[in-house]
């Protein structure tokens, strides 16, 4: 059974934004596919397009113009990227939402005395705009997105820097995700790593070595309560 006496007190739980805490892939395909159709290119097909969020967005528009047979050296162009961000902002919330569960896990969480952050390869601002869109910016002690941190996402160092302007300890603290980047960062931060089977990754969940994988965000909660048993187990059996 959960407890709410602030049991977690200490601990950080660092968060992926796009695929994890976020369906965000209606609208980053909206753009992406505005941006293809304005280059004489075909759409990519929204099922196809989801599987290529996770590593910012000069990737989605390299991955995007890749499945529409379009020159990467064009997609790679900052005109382009330009564009891609003026019009993300303006339908950055369109159709993007938290998924079921979001706001009453993280609410419990708090409750329960964890710190929240969000380590993102999303841009800082465009990752604040949208949280703040949605009203989950009340949650987290610190959104950090690659233009915040020495390495982005695969890199380690972007939770550990994310953990401590969250005012957290990066030895306590777990990471939940839903691609390869969140996998490899909390290997490389010596962290557990809790992956979600609902998120956007191009290979199977499965073989990117998560300690846990949920298939509902409110599995969330019992993830890091079983993550910890299993911490607190390797503690005692040291001494």
């Amino acid at each position: 059974m959960w407890m709410t006496d602030r049991d977690l007190e200490g601990w950080t739980i660092v968060f992926d934004l796009d695929g994890t805490l976020v369906d965000s892939a209606p609208d980053l395909t909206g753009t992406l596919n505005r941006l293809l159709v304005e280059e004489g290119l075909p759409p990519v097909p929204m099922e196809a397009a989801s599987t290529l969020i996770g590593s910012g967005a000069r990737a989605l528009l390299v991955h995007g113009f890749e499945a529409a047979g379009a020159s990467i050296e064009r997609a790679q162009s900052d005109e382009l990227f330009e564009r891609f961000l003026v019009d993300y902002t303006a339908h950055i919330a369109d159709g993007s939402q938290p998924f079921e569960g979001v706001v009453e896990t993280l609410e419990r969480l708090s409750e329960r005395g964890a710190i929240l952050v969000v380590a993102t390869n999303k841009r800082s601002d465009l990752s604040e705009l949208l949280l703040e869109k949605l009203g989950l910016t009340r949650h987290f002690a610190a959104i950090v997105g690659p233009d915040r941190v020495s390495a982005r996402k695969p890199a380690g160092a972007h939770l550990k820097e994310a953990v401590v302007k969250g005012g957290g300890d990066p030895e306590r603290a777990i990471m939940v995700g839903d691609a390869a980047p969140d996998a490899e960062a909390a290997r490389d931060a010596g962290m557990p790593c809790i992956l979600t089977t609902f998120g956007y990754t191009p290979v199977p969940v499965e073989t990117l070595g998560g300690d846990v994988l949920i298939d509902a965000f409110e599995d969330v909660e019992e993830a890091i309560d079983g993550v910890l048993s299993d911490f607190y187990v390797m503690r005692a059996l040291k001494f």
